[in-house]
C-alpha cells in the first residue's frame, strides 16, 4: 500500500510541476522572428546576446567586397522598396518610414541656393536655382533666363545638395540573436533576430557612432535568397566557394565581438566596467563563458 501511495504522489507532483512553457499555446511556443524556430519546451538553455561586426576586419571582408557590400545591397533594396519594414530599435515593434531612414543618411546638410530673379544682374560665378536646376553664371552682368541662355549660364547639377553617407562608410552592423541549446537534439543553435546598421564614429562629423535602423533578419534572409546574383559573400581564397549572404550567416562566416547579453539593467558590457580596456577583456571573458556553457550542456 505504501508503494502505491508513493507512485500516486509522484504522479501528482509531476502534474503540478509541469514547466510553464509546456502550458503555452502551440502558436506561442514558436518565436515568429526566428527562422526554423525551436519550440520553447525544447529549450534547455537560452540567452539573448548582441554582437558587433566590423566589416573592415579581414575576416569580415567577404561581406564587404568592393562593389558588393552588404550595406550597399541593403540600401538598394530600401530605395527600391524590396526592404520596406524598417524598425527604430531591436524590439522590432516600432517602425520607421523610408524618408526618416534616408534623412539619417545625410552626412552634411545641403546649401540653400537662391532662386533666379528677373530684375537682378548676375556676375561670373554666381549660382542660382531655376525650375529646380542650379545654374552658374559664365559672364558678368547677366540678366537672361538661365534655361534659355546656355551661352550665359552653365548647369551645375549636385551643387547645394545634401552630402550622403556612402555604403562603405556604413561599415558596422549589430546582430541580436538567441543562443539556444536544444535538449532534444543536444545541439547549440544561434537564431539571429535582427541586424542593426551602424556608422562608426570615425566616419561621422561629431566622431560619435551613429545607429541607423534595425531590420528583421527574417526579412533579410528572404531578400538574400531572392537575389542570389547580388547577395554574394566573397571567399577571398577560392571564388568557387562564394556563398549567398544567408548561407554565410548560417555558417557564421563572420567575426564579431560581444556587445551585450541579457541583463536586468539592459546595459552593454562597456557600461558595466570602469574603462574600455576592462570592457574589452570582459567581452572576451563572457564569450568564453558561453563556450564553456555549451561544453557543459553536452553532459545532459
Amino acid at each position: 500500500m505504501t508503494v502505491v501511495k508513493k507512485i500516486i504522489l509522484v504522479v501528482l507532483v509531476g502534474i503540478f510541476i509541469v514547466p510553464a512553457y509546456s502550458q503555452l499555446s502551440e502558436l506561442d511556443q514558436y518565436n515568429p522572428n526566428s527562422i526554423e524556430p525551436i519550440p520553447r519546451y525544447e529549450h534547455l538553455f537560452k540567452r539573448r546576446v548582441w554582437r558587433t561586426v566590423d566589416l573592415k576586419e579581414k575576416q569580415n571582408k567577404g561581406f564587404f567586397a568592393r562593389g558588393g557590400e552588404i550595406t550597399a545591397f541593403m540600401l538598394e533594396a530600401i530605395n527600391s522598396g524590396e526592404l520596406s519594414d524598417i524598425y527604430v530599435n531591436d524590439s522590432l515593434t516600432t517602425k520607421m518610414s523610408k524618408d526618416e531612414f534616408l534623412s539619417k543618411l545625410v552626412y552634411q546638410e545641403g546649401l540653400e541656393i537662391e532662386a533666379w530673379d528677373a530684375g537682378v544682374e548676375y556676375y561670373e560665378g554666381d549660382q542660382i536655382k531655376y525650375n529646380g536646376v542650379v545654374y552658374t553664371a559664365i559672364f558678368d552682368e547677366i540678366t537672361s533666363i538661365p534655361s534659355d541662355s546656355p551661352d550665359d549660364w552653365e548647369e551645375t547639377p549636385g551643387v547645394g545638395d545634401a552630402v550622403l553617407f556612402l555604403p562603405r562608410q556604413i561599415s558596422k552592423f549589430r546582430i541580436m540573436e538567441d543562443v539556444i541549446f536544444d535538449k532534444r537534439r543536444s545541439r547549440l543553435y544561434h537564431k539571429v533576430q535582427s541586424i542593426q546598421l551602424l556608422i562608426p564614429g570615425s566616419e561621422t562629423l561629431d566622431q560619435v557612432e551613429l545607429p541607423l535602423a534595425v531590420f528583421k533578419y527574417k526579412d533579410l534572409h528572404k531578400l538574400f535568397k531572392e537575389n542570389p546574383d547580388k547577395a554574394i559573400w566573397v571567399n577571398r581564397y577560392n571564388s568557387a566557394e562564394n556563398k549567398n549572404f544567408a548561407d554565410a550567416f548560417e555558417l557564421r562566416l563572420f567575426r564579431a565581438s560581444l556587445f551585450k547579453f541579457e541583463n536586468p539593467d539592459n546595459d552593454p558590457i562597456v557600461d558595466m566596467y570602469n574603462n574600455r580596456m576592462e570592457a574589452v577583456m570582459a567581452s572576451e571573458w563572457w564569450e568564453m563563458q558561453l563556450m564553456e556553457k555549451e561544453h557543459n550542456l553536452w553532459e545532459f
